[in-house]
């Protein structure tokens, strides 16, 4: 792991391959650990760096009245790090409204965007009754005694999580800090980056898996698809929510031939 320094907050990744870099970016209530199959599988040819995202995993605590800004800051510190010129940043859920705040405040250091099943901020992508629905889901989760909290929300994957994750997920579960998603939730409910999709001006991969029911295709990832204008979207057969854990491979293909192309051009 290592450690970079920015807006209070010891930020700590994990970089592995050689090669263009490639900066990957996880959901809320995980970590860095989510994106294990894609720092094996990718690192032939790039150098991926996966951070815990303040607040996370291995990162220090988030300082009090910590911004959506604040954490594209501290994930632009972590590409700087890296030192090798800008980086194709992927995103996923959550994970992928940062990267969006990430090109909103330094796109000069985006080579490209690989979003998937990701939100432009639930007031962004949701409707208001959903977003609604959420805050309370969550409050309700964070409210119960610590022995007994679950960071997992209900939707995330199409049926039972992958059982080859399963020693995974329960470990990121356990680490999660209750404190963090009480700080991110009215940063995720309140954010809205539409007016940002129409003016990226990198390519944009958008992967979804089909059955995402918490972020649909048929709603969400279209309107990313018609927003973005050079956006091309992969949707993945029978994936749900966690497409890169529940298909790695295919997760994997898609990302692969998409920077191919990108360097192509």
């Amino acid at each position: 792991m290592a450690v970079v320094r920015e807006r209070g907050v010891d930020v700590a990744y994990a970089r592995v391959g050689e090669g263009p870099p490639l900066v990957l970016v996880h959901g809320a209530g995980l970590d860095g650990r989510m994106w294990e199959p894609q720092l094996e599988d990718l690192a032939d040819e790039y150098t991926v760096a996966a951070w815990d995202e303040p607040g996370a995993g291995r990162s220090s605590g988030l300082p009090r009245g910590f911004t959506l800004e604040d954490f594209a800051r501290c994930l632009a510190a972590v590409i700087g790090d890296l030192d090798l010129g800008p980086a194709h940043v992927a995103g996923l859920s959550w994970g992928g409204t940062v990267a969006l705040e990430l090109y909103r405040h330094r796109p000069d250091l985006v080579r490209s965007l690989i979003l998937a099943d990701t939100y432009a901020g639930w007031k962004g992508s949701l409707p208001p009754e959903e977003v609604a629905a959420r805050v309370a889901g969550t409050r309700r989760m964070l409210a119960v005694p610590r022995e007994e909290f679950d960071p997992t929300p209900p939707g995330l994957y199409a049926g039972d999580p992958p059982a080859r994750f399963a020693g995974l997920l329960d470990a990121m579960a356990r680490d999660v800090r209750p404190e963090t998603i009480g700080a991110q939730l009215p940063l995720m409910a309140e954010a809205d980056q539409t007016d940002l999709l129409p003016r990226i001006a990198v390519p944009a991969l958008l992967i979804w898996g089909e059955l995402d029911a918490r972020s649909p295709v048929h709603s969400v990832a279209r309107a990313f698809e018609a927003a973005i204008p050079d956006a091309e979207l992969v949707v993945l057969p029978g994936v749900g929510h966690m497409s890169n854990l529940e298909a790695p491979v295919a997760f994997g293909r898609a990302v692969r031939e998409f920077l191919e192309r990108v360097r192509r051009t």
